[in-house]
């Protein structure tokens, strides 16, 4: 019993009889004020934990020999798909001209409507009846068909069956294919008149490039490219004109899978040439990134900040191309961001220190009130109070 008596003296929370609560509307009021911010308070706390939090460290990026994934989606409300080609390369010398391959091109009317669905363009083009053979007779019955490649044949056996072939045999050359109208194969496929049908149409073209991991860039330029005299080269005397409006629409480019959070500084990004003819440049600094989520799936992906700049073409007069073009270069520091989950213990800690911080706060301002207020009501009685 003795023990017992030892231990109720340790009680720090002296119980005080009902008779002596005294209640007021001042403490009224406080309190449910205080209950108030207490729960919301909670509530926070709550979405907090239920959440995870995203954490970031920064590593040198040792990785190598990796490519890298481009997703690109542009619209060029004044470039019709026919004249619109895509090229990229990097400094480690790789080049891909005229880029085909999960590359789209959607042709719009003047008012940015859809002419015809997506299409991917083939490197082969149709073959059509009794075109002209490479020694200058048309096909003939049961004859192989093997056209020209006027004068860009590496060899005596290379034949150019399509306009395509005789495009590419002459840039294999370093020549311009200045008059296609004179190209057997080209007239046959309709591939002047091609361009006529889509003169004053836009294009919208969109898909992915996969590239080395290295430094490079990738463009929209009209016209066919080629080397010549290591240098690239568009071929733009086919189209006949002295002016090429590059306005674009960027609807979306981005390096590699999209992650929670991730912002793409140049999505929905719209430039106006408002000049003859012009050259848009992006500098693009890439940032390897490593999104883990709670569940340990990494999503290996890239974020990337951006610079640009434009410059005024004049034909035949510069080095420079009209166009769209994009250099990228690799930042040589990764990120990692993190999903983690709040421990419990980190979450109940929180609670009840909103709790008693929220009771001890408002039962002082309570006190002070309750305690002012008394002192101003006996001054009144005594007629000290003025």
């Amino acid at each position: 019993m003795q023990a017992l008596n030892r231990l109720r003296q340790l009680d720090a929370f002296p119980k005080i009889n009902e008779d002596f609560y005294s209640r007021s509307l001042s403490g009224g009021i406080i309190t449910l004020i205080s209950s108030i911010f207490m729960l919301a308070l909670f509530l926070t706390e709550l979405r907090l934990y239920l959440h995870p939090v995203t954490r970031s460290e920064l590593i040198v990026d040792t990785s190598r020999g990796e490519t890298l994934q481009i997703n690109l989606n542009v619209t060029f409300p004044t470039l019709a798909c026919s004249v619109l080609s895509l090229d990229a390369m990097d400094i480690s010398g790789e080049q891909h001209l005229d880029v085909k391959h999960n590359i789209f091109k959607r042709r719009l009317d003047s008012s940015g409507r859809v002419v015809e669905p997506p299409r991917q363009e083939n490197i082969g083009g149709p073959q059509v009846e009794k075109p002209l053979q490479r020694h200058g007779g048309r096909l003939g019955t049961n004859e192989t068909y093997c056209g020209s490649c006027y004068g860009a044949e590496l060899t005596d056996e290379d034949c150019c069956n399509t306009c395509e072939e005789v495009r590419e045999a002459y840039r294999r050359k370093g020549w311009a294919l200045t008059n296609s109208e004179l190209i057997d194969q080209c007239k046959r496929e309709g591939w002047l008149q091609r361009i006529k049908d889509e003169e004053g149409e836009g294009c919208n073209i969109f898909g992915s490039l996969e590239v080395n991991k290295v430094a490079g860039n990738f463009h929209f330029a009209p016209g066919k490219s080629f080397q010549q005299s290591n240098m690239h080269v568009h071929d733009l005397l086919v189209f006949e004109k002295d002016s090429f409006n590059v306005s674009h629409i960027i609807n979306e480019l981005s390096f590699g899978p999209h992650f929670p959070g991730v912002v793409n500084p140049l999505d929905r990004v719209q430039r106006m040439q408002t000049t003859a003819i012009g050259m848009y440049q992006y500098f693009i600094k890439v940032v390897p990134t490593v999104y883990t989520d709670i569940h340990n799936h990494k999503i290996q992906t890239n974020q990337f900040s951006v610079t640009e700049h434009f410059k005024v073409v004049e034909m035949g007069m510069s080095r420079s191309l009209p166009g769209v073009f994009f250099f990228y270069d690799l930042s040589p520091i990764k990120v990692n961001f993190n999903e983690t989950k709040t421990p419990f213990l980190h979450f109940l800690t929180n609670v009840c220190a909103i709790v008693g911080g929220v009771f001890t706060v408002s039962g002082i301002i309570d006190s002070f009130v309750y305690h002012g207020h008394r002192a101003i009501k006996k001054k009144i009685e005594l007629g000290k109070f003025s």
